[in-house]
């Protein structure tokens, strides 16, 4: 008895978020309300409901079609079965299905199912209708959960991980999958006898076009969506745990290194760690964090990103489980305060996040012995490190207004002997009615410079600036329009935080359009937008100003063809830029395992280094393929040339990212990372020297086992190399051995 439902990203954001509500937020007439069942009884969670007492669970029937007709009838049968048993949700789905071989799904690691046929659980524990939970498992029971907040549309942090059981199985008639969810994995209010949630049960149902299906249709005019999640009411006397989760880890490593390339290898020491991870739950909704060595947490390779012909730095998405138990709590509207990879190797942390009715509150401490920062202009950023060890402090007080307005306040700070930056921001949204939405920010910044960034970096000896941020929209089921407007100060600097730009004034808005079709037709919807936006200097010069539009057409096989100009009239370096861009986007699933993607731009574009106009063209491509349920690959290649206005070539670029992947079971992976980068540049064209061969190598081979987000076993060997034009082939120059073991010890 199971239901099925995941939800695939892109087309979560796209339909969840249809529109904002102030005062009408409760007053849905087709708000259901059911009473959760409360049986002293376990299971066994294999995917197979053969215990009797789920006949007695409350039960859930999915009955509307979201995606892609609003409100539309599914095309095939979902039940959901509920109940509690005052330390645990159980949650079961029976998804039928008239071909169960053209399901979608394999074996996943976790957070990595979102195209599959799945089943998803999303419940708002506060019932506040901000923030919630979802839990997506696929019909083989690979888990996938996330953290979500919707005070302006949805928007998904797949990074949160829990520790909770589930399974699958494939039957004649379809699939069924079982979850069991620790109520000390969630948040909740602490001290009430009864609570109510809000919830949903879904599911994905992959074919020729994506189906989503729900036990209600949302409506896509009205922008939240957690505002029109039915209730779940019971939960009565909720039993109190001790709620402690102590994580040791023991990491051993060693790094061999090339002191001359070529040469031979001088192997390093073996460098073994012990680190610890503490969560205590003080309440059932304040959690506290702590750790020590946290620093060898992140095992995969980032995705690379081409970084040439660029005067802006690469964001990398944090991925270490203490910055990311809680990161929400210090989340502001409109810029980026805390942006923890700048912390880079902790020794020691702590944070405390957590709700109380309509106030939440959230308070991180660290140190770092390998500090940076980013050091922005209107021109460029770029990374400095700042030679020193540091601490660092943040803070975030967020307040609930009304039906769906917050307003908070975010103070950060990071410091040593002689350097600091302090910033404190205001921030919050406001909803009008059901569509319209204002979001605000305004934040300060001052920093006292050390002596090794004046020197090495240029800097002033102190910096004090302001920035300032707002956002209206109206977002309405076939149509959209928005304005913003952004003044961030030229000596504005968030050292904790990632602010790429600065020293500028812009301006801008735009609007769409929609149409949605049947989803028998060749095209299921197809919508246009356009925007325009212009952006000043503080000094009052002209930095840029832009024209943009696109048509996007979404169809069978899953598919998606976007083609839009862009018209880019920019100021670099006191001369001035006419571009023109033209690109197309296409992707679709030709068969259930395959999924394709292209992206194609021809462009007139600045050549930053030496600064003239040239003639770009660039494409990305990614091929998806699941071979059988164990073997799964990933290839993207990116290439890039620009020539000069002469016909001259500049450089070529190409970069490779291979990941190959094989599942001996839910559990237990194999991962191999392949990553190549190739520039080569034209000597003849640049007005300073330069290398002719530039190339970078990597790669990754590494055996996980994981029986839960925190308890896993790791055993890898990674390297490194490069090619210039001392060197007659690619050499690597660095190499790494490296295992770490993690338990979750739950008290």
């Amino acid at each position: 008895m199971q239901y099925f439902i995941t939800i695939k990203k892109q087309i979560y954001l796209f339909f969840l978020s249809s529109t904002l509500l102030l005062s009408s937020f409760n007053t849905f007439a087709d708000k259901q309300h059911f009473s959760l069942t409360r049986l002293d009884q376990s299971i066994t969670v294999d995917g197979v409901m053969d215990e009797p007492h789920w006949i007695n669970a409350t039960y859930i029937p999915i009955v509307y079609q979201d995606e892609p007709n609003e409100k539309g009838t599914p095309p095939v049968k979902t039940d959901a079965y509920l109940y509690e048993d005052g330390s645990s949700l159980y949650v079961a789905f029976i998804a039928q299905d008239p071909d169960p071989s053209q399901m979608r799904a394999s074996l996943r690691d976790r957070d990595t199912l979102w195209e599959d046929d799945a089943v998803i659980l999303v419940i708002d524990t506060f019932n506040d209708e901000r923030t919630g939970y979802e839990f997506h498992v696929n019909p083989l029971g690979a888990q996938g959960d996330i953290r979500m907040t919707d005070t302006d549309g949805w928007s998904s942090d797949t990074s949160w991980d829990a520790i909770w059981d589930s399974a699958g199985q494939i039957t004649d008639q379809g699939y069924v999958v079982e979850m069991r969810i620790p109520f000390k994995a969630l948040r909740f209010p602490e001290n009430k006898k009864e609570l109510t949630w809000g919830f949903s049960v879904m599911r994905n149902y992959q074919r020729d076009v994506f189906y989503q299906l729900s036990n209600m249709g949302f409506d896509r005019n009205i922008k939240c969506s957690l505002c029109q999640f039915d209730k779940l009411i019971g939960f009565n006397d909720i039993e109190s745990s001790k709620n402690v989760q102590i994580t040791p880890t023991l990491t051993a490593l060693r790094n061999d290194s090339k002191p001359q390339v070529p040469g031979d290898w001088d192997n390093g020491d073996l460098d073994t760690e012990i680190g610890l991870d503490l969560r205590w739950g003080l309440t059932n909704d304040a959690v506290i964090n702590a750790t020590i060595n946290p620093d060898f947490s992140q095992i995969e390779t980032d995705s690379l990103e081409l970084d040439v012909n660029t005067t802006f730095s690469i964001y990398y998405a944090e991925k270490r489980p203490f910055f990311l138990d809680g990161a929400s709590y210090f989340k502001s509207s409109l810029f980026e305060l805390l942006y923890t990879r700048t912390i880079a190797e902790p020794t020691l942390g702590a944070k405390l996040t957590g709700k109380t009715g309509d106030h939440s509150y959230a308070l991180m401490l660290a140190d770092d012995d390998n500090s940076n920062i980013l050091l922005p202009t209107n021109q460029g950023s770029g990374f400095a490190s700042l030679n020193d060890k540091t601490n660092a402090a943040a803070a975030r007080y967020q307040f609930d207004m009304g039906e769906q307005g917050i307003i908070g306040l975010t103070s950060t700070h990071r410091e040593s002997d002689d350097y600091h930056n302090t910033v404190f921001s205001i921030d919050g949204s406001y909803w009008f009615n059901q569509s319209d939405t204002l979001l605000y920010q305004a934040s300060t910044a001052d920093t006292r410079n050390s002596e090794f960034l004046i020197e090495n970096y240029n800097t002033s000896e102190t910096q004090s600036d302001q920035a300032y941020a707002l956002e209206l929209t109206r977002d309405k089921r076939d149509y959209k329009l928005f304005s913003y407007y952004e003044n961030i100060g030229q000596d504005y600097r968030t050292d904790l935080g990632y602010q790429a730009k600065v020293d500028y004034e812009k301006v801008g808005f735009g609007g769409g359009q929609t149409w949605y079709r049947d989803e028998a037709d060749l095209l299921t919807s197809w919508s246009y937008e356009a925007e325009w936006d212009k952006t000043w200097a503080q000094n009052g010069d002209l930095l840029e100003e832009e024209y943009e539009g696109f048509l996007s057409f979404k169809g069978q096989k899953q598919s998606i063809f976007e083609i839009g100009l862009v018209h880019r009239y920019e100021n670099y370096n006191d001369n001035f830029y006419n571009q023109n861009i033209g690109y197309i986007y296409t992707g679709f699933k030709p068969t259930k395992d395959l999924k394709l993607s292209l992206y194609i731009e021809y462009a007139s574009r600045i050549d930053y280094a030496n600064e003239q106009l040239g003639d770009a063209f660039d494409t990305q491509t990614q091929v998806v393929w699941d071979i059988n349920d164990h073997w799964q690959m990933d290839l993207k290649h990116n290439y890039s040339q620009l020539d000069a206005p002469d016909g001259e070539r500049i450089f070529t670029a190409n970069l490779i990212d291979f990941r190959l992947y094989y599942k001996f079971s839910m559990r237990s992976m194999l991962k191999l990372i392949l990553q190549f980068e190739d520039i080569d540049r034209n000597e003849d064209a640049y007005f300073y020297q330069v290398s002719q061969i530039n190339k970078d190598y990597g790669s990754q081979l590494v055996y996980s086992y994981k029986i839960n987000a925190q308890t896993l076993f790791y055993l890898g060997y990674s390297d490194k190399g490069y090619q210039d034009d001392s060197l007659k082939s690619v050499e690597r120059d660095q190499r790494t051995f490296f295992t770490k073991v993690s338990y979750a010890w739950q008290l």
